[in-house]
């Protein structure tokens, strides 16, 4: 048995350091490197190559089912904000009222208005240019690059912790998915422990970070945009609509069973999926009026979503690919006998796990995806709620974002660092917006 155990072990780090590899140094895409690990787990750990064959297929089609199109939902809603000038708005409407000493305050509050239906990408895209400009105003011409990060940092706090934390972001989705656990609690439970994480690690360790630190000019570019910017309450309500919508399928458990019966139609509109469409249809006319219809703003729209969305569904494929080949192996039997045996318990394992394989892959969805898929059976054998799992989850799949991790080179053009001071003010932060998070959720599943 231990031998099995073993190899099983064996295995896994073996296809995962190969994925790493071909990643770092052959330059190969994630969704290559993924599926060659996952072929190189099932053939050590001597999976029938019908049977590993079947379990790549599941895996990504399981994954890609429903996350694909919340993928690409969440992209054009983003296209539509950026080439509308809807974000912008948002974003000035905020700093505008802010000085000096509470702009950092304000650039946070921001990130996690706009981040709520925004992938971390799309947010960092339309915001960071924009709080460039304001601290560049704030300073007064003295010290901008202090005053630049001072800001940024507190944008990307929050950015990071809803992508981590907080549906209908895909990570945080899937595992919801996956655990079987409640969407509108585990959004509930993770804005509660992302508005103190974000916190913590944006404006209060941007104060520490920016002393330390001196970026550079950023290089930084913005769409020009397509049409004169909208209000502010349009913006605002192309933001909001799909998180309201989704929460909305919560009503029925608190309101009495005679009024409940009557709610059968938010179990539609509260569909991640659904929320998001209706969200898209409701931004065109909000965002670009009478030219919502225009060709070129149809083709403006879908060109800008579609450029990204396709390297993003191939990976996370790839990463659903590899844990579903890690579950067919047995891996997430033999963490739950470790477990419900071993005395680790669910959630610190949850979260190491996907430390693991964030510190292996780079991508925090897949880290998330991975977790997730081979978490269920930790969770039945210990009884370990399965919103907490999925929050620690969330947390683990954004330790210390390195060089394999494309969303560290991003951040370093629009922070303009060099590669170590990104490795002291990005990498920092998200260790701990990590450490801070599962300190949160340990707090919080003993307590509620």
């Amino acid at each position: 048995m231990m031998t099995e155990d073993m190899r099983l072990i064996l295995s896994a780090v073996l296809g995962i350091a190969a994925a790493i590899t071909l990643i770092v140094k052959a330059r190969f895409h994630p969704f290559l490197a993924l599926l060659c690990g996952a072929f190189l787990i099932g053939l050590l750990t001597g999976l029938p190559p019908a049977e590993l064959a079947h379990a790549v297929e599941k895996g990504a089609g399981d994954v890609l089912g429903g996350t694909g199109l919340v993928v690409a939902l969440g992209l054009s809603l983003g296209a539509m904000l950026q080439l509308s000038n809807g974000a912008e708005a948002v974003a000035q409407a905020g700093l505008r009222v802010s000085g000096p000493r509470a702009a950092p305050w304000m650039s946070m509050a921001v990130a996690l208005l706009l981040g709520l239906p925004l992938f971390f990408e799309t947010g960092l895209v339309l915001l960071l240019p924009i709080v460039a400009a304001a601290a560049d105003g704030l300073s007064g011409g003295k010290d901008t690059s202090t005053m630049r990060l001072r800001l940024m940092l507190p944008a990307l706090a929050g950015l990071s912790t809803l992508h981590a934390l907080v549906p209908p972001h895909p990570g945080p989705l899937l595992a919801v998915t996956a655990l079987h656990a409640n969407l509108g609690l585990t959004m509930f439970y993770g804005l509660l422990v992302g508005l103190p994480t974000a916190i913590i690690a944006g404006p209060l360790l941007a104060g520490i970070i920016a002393r330390h630190v001196h970026p550079s000019a950023p290089v930084i570019g913005k769409a020009e945009p397509l049409v004169q910017a909208p209000g502010l309450s349009a913006s605002l309500i192309a933001v909001l609509l799909p998180v309201v919508l989704i929460a909305l399928g919560q009503v029925k458990a608190v309101v009495p069973p005679a009024m409940a019966a009557h709610l059968g139609w938010t179990g539609l509109v509260s569909n991640p999926v659904f929320a998001l469409v209706l969200a898209n249809l409701a931004a065109m006319p909000l965002l670009f009026g009478r030219r919502m219809c225009a060709a070129p703003v149809q083709g403006a729209i879908w060109a800008e979503a579609m450029k990204p969305a396709g390297a993003i569904i191939l990976a996370i494929g790839a990463g659903g690919a590899l844990k579903q080949v890690l579950v067919t192996a047995g891996l997430a039997d033999f963490l739950a006998h470790l477990a419900s045996h071993g005395g680790i318990p669910a959630i610190p394992m949850a979260w190491m796990t996907a430390v693991c394989i964030r510190l292996a892959t780079g991508s925090a969805t897949v880290a998330t995806i991975t977790a997730a898929g081979i978490m269920p059976a930790v969770v039945t054998a210990t009884g370990a709620s399965p919103e907490w799992t999925v929050l620690a989850i969330g947390a683990g799949s954004i330790f210390f974002s390195h060089v394999n991790d494309p969303g560290f080179w991003l951040v370093r053009s629009y922070l303009g660092t060099s590669t170590p001071d990104t490795f002291r003010s990005w990498s920092a932060m998200e260790t701990v917006v990590s450490v801070v998070a599962l300190a949160f959720v340990l707090a919080g599943s003993y307590l509620l």
